[in-house]
């Protein structure tokens, strides 16, 4: 077998993982060369963000606990001038995607390195892509003031992430592996990474769902999460991410439900175009078709399979449409508006690959 020729740029950024390692958090501040965090949270997320600020005790600058998808523009601006307030010269970000995205928008005006402590499957916490949305558009761009220095993956903080949530969430990181495979800039290192991170997240679902306090399960999970999102952000997506965004900032749908939908239908899409990749998925998944495993693995274990079903309504579809041909972008396959309109009313209907 002959190697391509390829690029490869290796990411300085620390990672620990291992359950309890959220003990060494303030270790890990120190090793940052931090003395004030602003720790980040949702709302609903406030009683572990209290929980890490006492455990920082005076080295917790406060808590912010306004994090939402999508990260509006007005919160972003809100929560830098919290942190400028404040004295922070750092900032914690604990939970999923929406609170890691509101890190890298301070991190991204305001230079502070960030520490992410990931409760869920999102992978966000190992790119330096961030997205902010302002006037009903969701904006993406990449710069490595963002990524976080440092990540703390202790499975244990997982253990209460409810089944649905779980599920959701770890198809949205085999969306970043599956896309990673078949990207323009794609490499034999990352294809590694994705094909096991989708892999151990084929095998961690399925067994969250049946035991969703297994620690070995959400240790899987986690693990693949880590994979997955170190291939994100070392490597271009493609049709799927576009769509997601587009449906996403321009009609508020929940992200990782979103991906879940969405991603079986993009494959679909791609899958001759991109015949290595899909084999490589379909292969983690146990399965013939890759388009069409990531669909059963999300009908299967209880996760939404419709746009119709989360709020999308069919009289945005052409919009939606519009807005996914909007500034080209690469993709194994070219960007045909029937197809994509036709891809689109699939998802929202629900339809299996």
């Amino acid at each position: 077998m002959t190697i391509p020729p390829f690029v490869y740029n290796s990411v300085p950024q620390r990672v620990v993982f291992g359950a309890g390692s959220l003990q060494h958090l303030a270790r890990e501040i120190d090793a940052l060369g931090a003395r004030r965090a602003l720790v980040l949270s949702t709302p609903e997320q406030r009683p572990q963000a209290e929980r890490v600020a006492d455990m920082l005790g005076s080295h917790a600058a406060g808590v912010f606990d306004r994090a939402v998808m999508h990260v509006p523009i007005e919160t972003a601006r809100e929560a830098r001038e919290v942190a400028a307030r404040l004295g922070a010269d750092c900032a914690v970000a604990i939970g999923g995607g929406s609170t890691t995205g509101l890190g890298k928008a301070i991190a991204l005006d305001s230079g502070l390195p960030i520490l992410a402590i990931p409760t869920t499957y999102a992978g966000s916490e190992m790119t330096p892509i961030y997205g902010i949305t302002e006037a009903g558009m969701k904006k993406t761009g990449k710069d490595f003031r963002v990524l976080p220095r440092t990540v703390i993956y202790d499975p244990e903080l997982s253990l209460s992430l409810p089944v649905g949530i779980s599920v959701t969430s770890g198809i949205n990181a085999i969306a970043h592996a599956a896309e990673g495979l078949y990207a323009v800039d794609s490499n034999p290192i990352m294809d590694l990474m994705a094909q096991e991170g989708i892999a151990a997240l084929g095998r961690a679902l399925p067994a969250i769902r049946a035991t969703p306090h297994d620690p070995g399960a959400r240790s899987d999970a986690l693990y693949g999460a880590w994979l997955c999102g170190t291939v994100l952000g070392n490597v271009g997506m493609a049709l799927h991410h576009k769509l997601c965004h587009t449906l996403g900032g321009s009609f508020n749908l929940p992200h990782a439900e979103t991906h879940t939908i969405v991603l079986p239908h993009a494959l679909a899409y791609n899958a001759e175009a991109a015949p290595q990749a899909m084999a490589r998925i379909a292969k983690a998944l146990g399965g013939s078709s890759a388009a069409q495993a990531v669909y059963d693995l999300a009908r299967d274990n209880g996760a939404p399979v419709a746009l119709r079903d989360i709020g999308m309504k069919e009289s945005d579809l052409d919009l939606a449409c519009e807005h996914a041909l909007k500034n080209q972008y690469p993709n194994p396959r070219p960007l045909e508006r029937a197809a994509i309109r036709a891809l689109l009313q699939d998802a929202w209907e629900g339809a299996r690959p």
